[in-house]
C-alpha cells in the first residue's frame, strides 16, 4: 500500500456533535433518506448468492429489497414489491428461487432479472402491458466479494465512489476469501457512535487490555484522514504475532501481504455502514444496520482463505474469540455513551488530538446531511 501515514490530530476547538444527531427520530428519517438511501451500502458477501436462483432480503432505509442471481449468473437487486398491489413478495431471510420469483397473494410472476412474466387474467385489461410492471430495480454493485446496494434513481457510480479505496486493498486478495465464521449483535445504541469507537483508540488502554497487549494504542497511523472513507494502520507490538486471543497464528499469510504490513493491522471505515479490518492470516467486515436513532444491528464476518480453510484442523476460534471479546466491550461502551449523550445534562466535548478520525467523520456527516 504506497501511502504517507501520519497520527491524528484535530483543530482548535473540535467537539463532538450535538446530542439530537444521536437521540432524534427527526434527525434518523433525514439520515435514511440523504445517506442510506443514496449511498452505497454492503449487504453480505457474494458467496451467500453462489447458484442460479439463490437469494437474500436485506433492509436498508426501511426498505425490503431482494437480491438475486439470475438465469446468466448475474446479480440482481429488486425492491421486495409485487407491482400489482404493493404485496412483499418474500417473507425469508433468504432461500432459493425455482423458474421464477412468484408473489404469494395473487401469483404475479417474476423473472429472476425482475421481468413481469405472467399476471393472472389480465389480459384484455385497458391499458396494460406485461413490460410496464417489471420489478422495481437497485443498482447493485461488487467489489473485494463484498454486495453493495444503493436505492438511489441517480446512484453514483461505484467505481467514481469508491475510488479512494478501489485497489487499496489488492495485496489481501478479498475476494477470494470466504467466511468462516459470523455473528450478530444488538445494540441499544445509535449508528455513528459505533463508527466512532471503530474509528479511535483513546479508549484501548482501558476498555481492551487484552487488545492493548498485542498492539499498542499508541501506534496508530492513518491515511485516509478525510471523506468518505477513513483509517490506516496499528502496529502489531511482536514481530510475526497475530491479532489473536493468545497473540499467534499457524495459519499462512494472505495473498501477496508482504514487508511492513506483516505486522500491521489496518483498519477502515466505509462510509456510511461498513468497516473493514484487515490481518496478514484473515480480513473481518462489520456491516452495520441502523434501525432507530437508539437500535444497530450489527453483523460481523471473519473471511480466511479457502484453501486454509479446507486443510485439516482449520480452527478459526482464536481470532473469533478475540474479536468477539473485543466486540462486546466496544458495544457496552458505546451502549453506555447513548445513555450519557441522551441526558439533559449533555453538552459538546472537546475531542482530543487521538480522536481525529471522528472530527473527521463528522465534518464528512455533517456535509452530506446538509448540517
Amino acid at each position: 500500500m504506497m501511502a504517507t501515514f501520519t497520527k491524528a490530530s484535530v483543530p482548535l476547538g473540535a467537539k463532538t456533535l450535538p446530542g439530537s444527531y444521536y437521540t432524534s427520530h427527526v434527525t434518523f428519517g433525514q439520515e435514511r433518506d440523504r445517506i442510506f438511501a443514496a449511498h452505497w451500502v454492503c449487504i453480505g458477501r457474494e458467496e451467500q448468492l453462489g447458484e442460479r436462483g439463490d437469494y437474500i432480503v436485506a433492509e436498508v432505509a426501511s426498505e425490503s429489497i431482494i437480491v438475486v442471481r439470475d438465469d446468466r449468473g448475474q446479480l440482481r437487486a429488486h425492491f421486495n414489491v409485487c407491482r400489482h398491489r404493493g404485496t412483499r413478495i418474500c417473507a425469508d431471510s433468504r432461500g432459493k428461487f425455482g423458474a421464477a420469483i412468484v408473489c404469494p397473494y395473487h401469483a404475479w410472476t417474476y423473472g429472476l432479472d425482475g421481468r413481469l412474466l405472467a399476471a393472472r387474467f389480465m389480459e384484455g385489461t385497458p391499458g396494460f402491458s406485461k413490460s410496464d410492471y417489471a420489478l422495481a430495480s437497485v443498482a447493485l454493485a461488487t467489489w473485494n466479494g463484498f454486495v453493495f446496494v444503493n436505492l438511489s434513481p441517480s446512484a453514483q457510480k461505484f467505481e467514481e465512489a469508491f475510488a479512494p479505496v478501489l485497489d487499496r486493498f489488492a495485496a489481501w486478495v478479498i475476494g477470494r476469501l470466504r467466511v468462516g465464521r459470523r455473528i450478530d449483535y444488538d445494540l441499544s445504541c445509535n449508528w455513528k457512535l459505533v463508527v466512532q469507537n471503530y474509528s479511535e483508540c483513546y479508549h484501548c488502554p482501558l476498555i481492551h487490555p487484552a487488545l492493548e497487549r498485542l498492539s499498542s494504542s499508541q501506534s496508530g497511523r492513518n491515511d485516509l484522514l478525510d471523506g468518505a472513507f477513513l483509517g490506516g494502520y496499528m502496529t502489531v507490538r511482536q514481530g510475526g504475532g497475530a491479532m489473536t486471543i493468545n497473540g499467534r497464528s499457524a495459519r499462512p499469510t494472505l495473498g501477496a501481504v508482504a514487508g511492513e504490513d506483516l505486522d500491521r493491522a489496518y483498519y477502515y471505515a466505509l462510509f456510511p455502514t461498513m468497516l473493514l479490518s484487515l490481518h496478514r492470516d484473515y480480513v473481518m467486515a462489520h456491516y452495520l444496520r441502523p434501525l432507530a436513532p437508539d437500535k444497530t444491528q450489527v453483523t460481523c464476518e471473519w473471511l480466511f482463505d479457502p484453501v486454509t480453510m479446507a486443510a485439516p484442523g482449520f480452527d478459526a476460534s482464536d481470532a473469533v474469540e478475540f474479536w468477539d471479546m473485543t466486540n462486546r466491550q466496544d458495544w457496552h461502551v458505546c451502549e453506555l455513551s447513548q445513555q450519557g449523550i441522551a441526558s439533559r445534562a449533555y453538552r459538546p466535548g472537546p475531542y482530543s488530538n487521538q480522536e481525529g478520525l471522528l472530527h473527521a467523520f463528522d465534518r464528512h456527516y455533517l456535509s452530506v446531511m446538509g448540517s
